[in-house]
């Protein structure tokens, strides 16, 4: 089976995001802002998958233009999350820099994909 580094990244993240809602909803008792995190931040890879699936290339295009818009949504929520100090500075750099990987390469796939 061939290796799909955006599927293994958006999974691997999606992993991250269920663990950081548990540690949200547990030890910092914050649940609206985590939600709509848990919501976006698996909605990425759920939507990746489906495309591999695609029954054209334009249902391929436009499912992974959707996991690049939740990719965006879920910066905008973890940025939230750290300017209102539900994430220190440290949890916020770490998975930071995983969204940052996972939307540089949606970027470039939907931007292959318009040309």
């Amino acid at each position: 089976m061939k290796e799909n580094i955006v599927e293994e990244k958006s999974f691997a993240f999606a992993v991250r995001i269920v663990n950081l809602y548990k540690y949200l909803t547990e030890q910092k008792r914050e649940f609206v802002l985590s939600k709509q995190l848990l919501r976006c931040g698996t909605s990425i890879g759920a939507n990746i998958s489906e495309a591999q699936k695609a029954q054209s290339r334009a249902d391929f295009q436009a499912k992974m233009y959707i996991a690049y818009k939740e990719a965006n949504e879920t910066d905008y929520w973890l940025r939230l999350l750290y300017k209102t100090d539900y994430l220190s500075e440290k949890e916020y750099t770490d998975i930071d820099n995983d969204i940052k990987e996972v939307l540089a390469i949606l970027t470039t796939i939907t931007q292959k994909l318009k040309n």
